[in-house]
């Protein structure tokens, strides 16, 4: 499949145009907000580019753009105790769902790729007691 701009709706006053930037902000949008997904992932780059005060919603996210079907590869952090086909399947329903009500696309396919488990995060050691302190020197 090509990636470039489909040319959604010309009118006689013009065209619609759609970026794939914007296809990758609905997907990244509609997979984060499923049940058990942790994070998305979007490798060393984007981990760096976050850090750095760079907030990108499409992290994770790969859409190939043709002129009236989408593809789209999703890559994510699942939770721990999740049923990752479930968590999949919900994933590319929603995506599916997000990118065709929004823009008219049929989405041909949603491939998911699991790239990490968080696990349970650890439960905070108990502050330590204070000690009191005794003058040792005089």
């Amino acid at each position: 499949m090509e990636e470039f701009t489909p040319d959604l709706d010309r009118t006689e006053l013009g065209k619609v145009q759609i970026a794939p930037e914007v296809l990758e902000v609905i997907a990244g949008m509609a997979a984060s907000e499923v049940e058990g997904v942790a994070q998305m992932s979007g490798g060393f780059v984007g981990e760096i580019a976050e850090r750095l005060g760079r907030k990108n919603i499409a992290r994770g996210v790969r859409v190939e753009v043709g002129s009236r079907e989408a593809a789209v590869d999703v890559s994510i952090i699942v939770k721990y105790g999740h049923r990752i086909p479930e968590v999949a399947r919900n994933i590319q329903d929603s995506v599916r769902n997000g990118i065709e009500s929004m823009t008219g696309l049929s989405v041909v396919e949603v491939n998911v790729h699991i790239v990490d488990v968080e696990l349970k995060a650890e439960e905070k050691a108990p502050a330590p007691v204070p000690v009191e302190e005794h003058q040792r020197v005089r």
